[in-house]
């Protein structure tokens, strides 16, 4: 009789296991349960719809310095599973990927659905069992053995990979185990600001502003975008992952300092001074005298400074060209309250990493009890890499399962 592995969760991690795990181990009956009708959902929604598979870091000291929790415990994971292994496990598989400027990595397709099919048709071929519109409701240890309770059936599971990300109700499944689960709270989310300087110029972007949280040691440099609601983009995200705690205990209530322009105010300063003697009798409002700022947010900086529309350059006191300075390099916004970016939701919490076997991800606890991706306290900032500690932990699993 074959032995049952069966996983908790229909995603990323989970397909990823379930693939792996039943090419590996082709006498193992590998049997997917997934509480929706429908499965990889997530990979789906990210990145824009064309799924942002990895990135283009091949260091594994270097990779685990984007992620805010869990680095530590990586960096022995991705000596054995790593981006270029990633990489060639979907190229194997007729996925061709491309490399972008940022380094984030993508189908060449632009679609997630290159990806889905890539896993339903890989899972198809390998004997994958997927159970849809099941949900779980208990996990009892029996011996050696877990008894999986659904809906609409018990399972009894020889090995148990729970892949579920962040669903409240499986942490409590997982604590009645005897398992400490870390208080989720959210990471990557956008800035909510009310704010005169931002109003009716959703749209706008800076390529390189630095940004400080007032009153903390929290800073991050990186693209930002202006929107309806205030602030976002790379640089927004990254400080929202890294200050994911921090941020969550101020209730979503705290000051910013953002330097639209990562230059010294000094600097800014001096080529104003020079912008003034060389155009005296042009009008300031006309033109942005910063490439990365635009005419319409280089508006909003020069009325806030406390300049008429219609002065021109030599009508300037040094005092308000210091007070434009100032905006364009220390410019103070309240923010108050956070809006999840797009559906990509990720969370800060999990199960606590203290009592993980990263050699295999199983649990310290229970022997044959597995863990992989954001089920566990790991997270990452944007741009693929909370993907690839999903392949890294289910392909570890995978080859754990039966060993």
């Amino acid at each position: 009789m074959k032995k049952k592995f069966i996983i908790i969760g229909g995603g990323a991690a989970g397909y990823f296991a379930a693939i792996n795990a039943a090419e590996i181990n082709p006498d193992l009956e590998v049997i997917i349960l997934e509480g929706n009708n429908k499965v990889l959902q997530k990979v789906k929604i990210s990145g824009g719809g064309r799924c942002n598979v990895t990135h283009a870091c091949f260091t594994p000291n270097e990779l685990i310095e984007f992620y805010p929790r869990g680095g530590k415990e990586l960096r022995g994971p991705f000596h054995q599973f790593m981006t270029g292994d990633t990489m060639e496990w979907f190229e194997n598989r007729g996925v061709l990927l491309k490399i972008e400027d940022d380094n984030r990595i993508f189908p060449e397709s632009n679609s997630s659905q290159t990806i889905i099919d890539c896993f339903l048709e890989s899972a198809k071929n390998v004997g994958v069992i997927l159970k849809t519109s099941t949900r779980v409701d208990g996990i009892e240890k029996n011996g050696e053995q877990f008894v999986v309770k659904t809906n609409s059936e018990e399972i009894i599971a020889d090995y148990l990979l729970i892949a579920s990300g962040s669903n409240t109700k499986v942490w409590n499944m997982i604590e009645n185990l005897g398992h400490s689960v870390v208080q989720p709270v959210p990471s990557l989310f956008t800035f909510n600001i009310v704010d005169d300087r931002l109003k009716d110029i959703p749209g706008i972007s800076v390529p390189k502003a630095t940004v400080k949280v007032l009153n903390s040691k929290l800073t991050e440099e990186g693209p930002l975008l202006i929107t309806h609601w205030g602030l976002s983009g790379p640089g927004i995200l990254k400080l929202s992952a890294w200050g994911a705690l921090e941020l969550f205990k101020k209730e979503y209530n705290f000051e910013i300092e953002v330097n639209w322009l990562s230059k010294k105010q000094e600097t800014v300063l001096e080529f104003l001074k020079t912008e003034k003697q060389q155009n005296s009798k042009k009008q300031i409002i006309l033109r942005s005298v910063f490439e990365d700022v635009s005419k319409r947010l280089w508006e909003k900086f020069v009325v806030a400074a406390g300049i008429s529309e219609t002065s021109q350059w030599a009508q300037l006191t040094n005092k308000q060209l210091e007070s434009l300075a100032k905006q364009l390099t220390q410019c103070v916004l309240k923010v108050n309250g956070k809006s999840t970016f797009k559906d990509e939701f990720v969370t800060a919490g999990g199960v606590d990493l203290k009592e993980i076997n990263f050699k295999r991800f199983e649990s310290k606890l229970h022997s044959n009890l597995f863990f992989a991706g954001e089920v566990l306290n790991i997270d990452a900032v944007t741009g693929g890499f909370n993907f690839q500690n999903a392949w890294t932990s289910a392909w570890i699993v995978a080859n754990s399962v039966g060993s």
